[in-house]
This record gives structure tokens, sequence and C-alpha cells, in this order.
């Protein structure tokens, strides 16, 4: 039975509003609720058309009245936040854990909710030299994650797995994406690969695997119209290796020796330009992959975009241009082709 009352958590950010919208223009279902501490923009606001938006922060006991006074049964808890905000780390980390404790216990408190889909991430597999070549879904991590936002997923999935066994009644979907890349995505792996210039750790060549926003969206909509409880990795088929999508991507490549890894993140990080976590510094240096077979098989869906073509789709919605022409590096190239040839 399809959902009648469903309310999305971070509804003023991409995810949760473009989710709003595509439930609230499905006439089965009787309302919307969208929630935030800040209201969507004009645009995004027009998108959700239906969808009743509710200021309200989750981490106020008061998400309880809200949920029982609508009527909710099917909640999305799409707010969980990969990047610190204006208020810094310690504000991200209270709106993601403590945020996530008291929607869980709203939802144990009423008596009509009785789906509770959660976005989580593969990063709380962590990134470590010891990993698999994939992850499944009921893989440990080698070393767990310790700080930053896979710390806070890890927790919050803790938490998740407590309220399914107070309410075995609720079917819980909670969904592990991968990095998320797209045309409207503004994280900071999307800034990294915008860079003019970008940081490489010497010796190391990451594999990344992508998630498109647009298949991202799919997944939590299928979700939350659907009973399909369990854990899920979400991610796009393939890899591209760093190298590669920096090429891909027209930028340059900088080395950067191990040690000065921790002060140049330091530096961008003063000068604004992206704010990486020891944890996605990990990710850049060691990468991860997953396997999505129980998403093609169990859940029902196969993601559109490959890792190449999420990630292409990125490159051009963005408009980045190459830093160095193809044809002077073409020229180069054959230049020094023919020179090698005359020393031969």
């Amino acid at each position: 039975m399809g959902p009648n009352v469903v309310l999305v958590t971070g509804v003023s950010r991409f995810l949760g509003g473009h989710l709003a919208a595509r439930l609230a223009a499905n006439p089965a279902i009787d309302r919307v609720l969208g929630v935030d501490t800040a209201q969507p923009g004009p645009d995004l606001l027009r998108r959700m058309g239906r969808t009743e938006f509710v200021r309200a922060d989750i981490r106020n006991p008061l998400i309880a009245k809200v949920i029982s006074g609508a009527g909710v049964d099917t909640v999305v808890h799409a707010a969980v936040d990969q990047h610190a905000g204006p208020g810094g780390r310690a504000t991200t980390k209270e709106m993601n854990v403590i945020g996530t404790m008291q929607l869980l216990a709203a939802c144990q408190k009423s008596e009509l909710v009785r789906k509770l889909v959660v976005r989580s991430t593969s990063a709380v597999y962590g990134a470590s030299p010891r990993d698999p070549a994939v992850f499944t879904e009921d893989m440990e991590p080698k070393d767990l994650p310790s700080s930053g936002y896979a710390k806070d997923a890890v927790e919050i999935e803790g938490y998740v797995r407590g309220f399914g066994r107070r309410r075995p009644d609720v079917g819980i979907t909670a969904l592990r994406f991968c990095e998320l890349v797209g045309p409207h995505i503004d994280v900071p792996l999307t800034r990294y690969f915008a860079m003019p210039v970008v940081p490489v750790v010497c010796g190391y060549d990451a594999r990344l695997q992508l998630l498109h926003s647009e298949d991202a969206l799919a997944v939590l909509e299928r979700a939350a119209l659907h009973d399909l409880p369990g854990v899920y990795n979400v991610g796009g088929d393939g890899v591209l290796m760093l190298s590669q999508a920096i090429r891909r991507a027209g930028r340059v490549p900088l080395p950067v020796p191990s040690a000065a890894v921790s002060p140049l993140a330091g530096f961008l990080r003063g000068a604004r330009l992206v704010d990486f976590s020891p944890e996605q510094l990990r990710y850049l240096g060691f990468g991860r992959a997953v396997d999505t077979s129980r998403l093609r098989e169990r859940f029902g869906y196969t993601p559109r975009w490959t890792t190449a073509q999420a990630f292409d789709d990125f490159v051009r919605g963005r408009g980045l241009r190459p830093v160095v022409d193809p044809e002077n590096v073409r020229a180069v190239e054959t230049g020094v082709g023919d020179l090698l040839a005359r020393l031969r």
C-alpha cells in the first residue's frame, strides 16, 4: 500500500526539495509536508507545488507534534548533511545526530508511522588501504570512521537499527549513497574538481564510484512509494580513477607529498575554496567502491548514469573548460614524439 501523508526533512536543499516536488506531483499521495529550519528558495518552493512547508528544527521535540498532528505515515529523512554549514562542524554534527535522534523519537511515539526512509552514505565503510575491491551491505569497515560526516552516518545508522528493534512494525529503508555529482550539486568533491589546479597525493590514485543526483532522487522516490525495507548500496556502475576524473574535467593535477596534505587542506579551507574533512582526504587517497547487486535485484532499480556518465554530466553542467587547451597538449605530444623519433 502506498503512502498517504509523507514528511520529508531537509527540503531547503536539493535532494529534499526536489523529492518533495516529485511526491507532491503524485495524485495518489494525499499530503506532502516539507520540513527544514530555512525556507527553500523561490524557484525550489515553486517546484514543490502543493507541498506544505513547515519551518521546524528536527532537533526540537516539537517535531513529534508535527508528525502526529498531520497523521504522517511515511517519513523520508533526507536532511543528513555532508559538509559543515554556516554554524561549523559542531552545528552540523548536532543537526545530523541529535536531529535524527529526535526524529526517531517522534516516529516512535506515533502509531501511524509505518515507513521510514533514511539517506545514509557509503562513507560508513571508511577508506583504507586494506579495503576489499568492493563493499557489500553486510561487510564491516576495515577502519571505522572516527570523525566527520562518516562518523555521523555510522552513529545515525546505529540509532536507526535501535529504532527498528523498538518498532518492528515500521519498514525501514537505509540508502547508502556514493558521492553525489551532477549539474546542481555543490559539495566539497564537486568544488575540488572545479579548481583549475587539483592537488593529489603523491603515489596514490583513488578509485571513485559516483552517483548522479537524478538517480539519487529516483531511488528516494521509489523507497518512499514502495515497501522495500533493508540496507542498500546506491552508486553508478563502474569506477573512475582520480587521475582519469581530473583529465575528464580538464584540470591540472598537482602532486603533493602526503606530509603536506593536511597543511594544504587547511590553506584551502582558510581560503574558502574547499573544506575537506579528514575522512574526505582519506577517500581521495584510497577511494571506495560498493557492490550494487542488491539495489538492482531486490530494490528493483538500475541507475541510469554510470560513474563516468555522471561525472561527465557534472562537467558539462558546470561548464568546466580545460585549463590547458587540448590542441596545445596534442601539439606538444606530437613535437616530443617527432623529436624522439629523430634521436632514435
